[in-house]
């Protein structure tokens, strides 16, 4: 699972998570929700190791992603799928970060018929549509067959099929006993797939509750969320 503990995470004079605490558990679909800029993204990075934290701590499995031996095979993050160097094909790009892992191209064959992209696997990726960025991203994800997955955004870009095809990827993989964390602004979407939220705002937890405690028969998530994200005289004097 994934341990967010007092978290705080400044850039100069700007805090951009600030003594955040949750869990992320196995078995389920989390939600990571939030406005732009309220530290999601960053949250994130620090898990992967991407960026120092400056108090607190982010472990996956009790442990800082940078011990983790093997890293792909634990954990799988997608955070930007324009992050691939163009000139690559996307078996290439695959492959190359296999073998930093010792997975073999039996798996990254296989994975490119899983994310639809079999027939597009010799082509630049520079030549990718946004949505085949994203499904080849998801592909690098799923790469080490881990049992922690990270998505920021996966269904950017994709058409209707390909949106319902992640939420039940999504889902399926929760159902397997993996821990999953999803990012999105699409609330609707979120609504379907996930299990449990956690919402922050300004760096600050302002919810960690099932789906259906959150969002009661009837109700509206997208409703909730912005109550709960308002912006206003009273909800600054709270803070």
């Amino acid at each position: 699972m994934i341990e967010i503990r007092d978290l705080v995470k400044r850039y100069g004079r700007t805090t951009a998570v600030d003594r955040l605490s949750f869990t992320v558990r196995p078995g389920r679909v989390t939600g990571f929700l939030g406005p732009n800029g309220a530290g999601k993204s960053t949250t994130m990075r620090v898990v992967l190791g991407l960026d120092a934290p400056t108090s607190g701590e982010a472990l996956v499995d009790g442990r800082r992603y940078a011990s983790i031996r093997g890293p792909l095979h634990h954990v799988g993050a997608l955070l930007d799928a324009s992050a691939v160097h163009p000139g690559r094909s996307g078996y290439d790009h695959l492959r190359a970060l296999g073998r930093t892992n010792g997975i073999g191209p039996r798996r990254v064959a296989g994975l490119l018929e899983e994310v639809g992209l079999a027939g597009a696997a010799r082509k630049r990726v520079k030549e990718f549509s946004l949505g085949m960025r994203q499904r080849l991203g998801i592909a690098a994800a799923l790469l080490g067959d881990p049992a922690v997955l990270m998505l920021d955004e996966p269904v950017n870009g994709l058409d209707p099929e390909g949106v319902r095809w992640i939420r039940g990827l999504l889902r399926s993989l929760a159902a397997e006993g993996r821990t999953v964390l999803l990012s999105s602004h699409l609330m609707s979407e979120m609504e379907l797939t996930a299990d449990h939220l956690v919402i922050i705002d300004g760096g600050r937890l302002v919810a960690d509750s099932p789906m259906r405690d959150l969002v009661p028969d009837g109700g509206s998530l997208e409703d909730v969320y912005l109550r709960l994200t308002a912006r206003g005289p009273a909800r600054e004097a709270a803070r």
